[in-house]
Parts: C-alpha cells; sequence; structure tokens
C-alpha cells in the first residue's frame, strides 16, 4: 500500500528551513516596521500643525498643538487659547487629540520643544517669533528620519533626510531619566 503524505525527517527538515529563513528575516521586518511607525508619527504631526493652522485662520483665534504630557512622542492635542496660557490652562476647549501606541522619540528644538501657538493669522508665535524643527528620531540611534520643519510664516513642511542629530540623543536620556 503507498502512503501519501510527509515522513517525520521530511517533516522536521522543513521546520528547520521554515526556522532558518524567519530568523534571517524578522530583523529586516523589524527595521521596516520601525520605518513605517517613523513616517506614520511625522505624517501625523504634519497633518496636525497645519490643521491647527488652519484653525487659527478660520476661527481667527489662536490655537495651540502640544505634545500630550510635553512629549510629541506620545501623540499631541490641539486647543483653543483662549487667555494666551496655552495647554497650561485646563479650560482651553480640546479641538482635536491624536494619541499614538509606538511611542516613536520625536524633539524639538527650542521653540517648538513641547508646543506651537499659531496666532489668528496663521503665524507661529513664541515671544514674537517661532519656527523651528521637529525631529522624529530612529529608537536605537542618534539618527533623525525624519524632520517637520515649521518656518516663521506659518509653512509646515515634512523632510525626509536621514542625519545624524544630537537631540536625537539628549531627548533619548532626558525620558530615561524621567522614566527611572
Amino acid at each position: 500500500m503507498h502512503q501519501q503524505g510527509f515522513s517525520l525527517i521530511e517533516l522536521l527538515m522543513g521546520l528547520t528551513i521554515v526556522g532558518i529563513v524567519l530568523h534571517l528575516v524578522s530583523p529586516a521586518f523589524a527595521a521596516l516596521t520601525e520605518s513605517n511607525h517613523q513616517e506614520e508619527a511625522a505624517k501625523s504631526l504634519v497633518s496636525g500643525m497645519r490643521s491647527a493652522r488652519s484653525e487659527a485662520i478660520t476661527r481667527n483665534q489662536a490655537v495651540v498643538i502640544h505634545g500630550i504630557n510635553d512629549d510629541w512622542g506620545q501623540g499631541w492635542r490641539m486647543i483653543l487659547d483662549l487667555n494666551g496660557k496655552g495647554h497650561e490652562d485646563s479650560r482651553n476647549p480640546l479641538l482635536v487629540e491624536r494619541r499614538s501606541d509606538t511611542r516613536v522619540p520625536v524633539v524639538g528644538n527650542h521653540y517648538v520643544r513641547t508646543s506651537v501657538r499659531f496666532s489668528h493669522l496663521g503665524e507661529p508665535q513664541h515671544g514674537g517669533f517661532q519656527a523651528g524643527t521637529l525631529h522624529v528620531c530612529a529608537k536605537h540611534q542618534p539618527v533623525s528620519q525624519h524632520q517637520v520643519v515649521l518656518a516663521p510664516s506659518g509653512r509646515v513642511s515634512l523632510r525626509s533626510i536621514k542625519a545624524v542629530q544630537a537631540l536625537c540623543e539628549k531627548g533619548k536620556k532626558s525620558k530615561q531619566r524621567t522614566n527611572a
């Protein structure tokens, strides 16, 4: 009688080959997943900042977009700034909130470190002037993968230039201190 199917040896050899292939492919898959999360975070920030600017112009009132818990990597909130105190005043109405489950490291330079305030004309303000760059960083290197750039005019753009960025290393160290 002729049997159909696999012998135990054939089955074990097949599983061994599958295991080896998965072992070789998993780092590449992890890198691809991280890259997708970084790009998604950058696009969300650009979209949020553009929306905040549009809301400020449409409502003819100041609008603030800020990182949740002062951390852009956790997501962002857009609020109407009724009294000029920004997100420090909990009475300001919330317009939009976007939380991030991936916790991609995002750091900003001086003027955009935690928030951006748009005037009723759509211009960024921080003591008369605000412009800056938010860097979407790699998790294990001090490298900026994407940059959300805020111009003094209020224009928001996205750049995808992989470059070493000292702010990425500083942001990682400060987050480690606050988590400890």
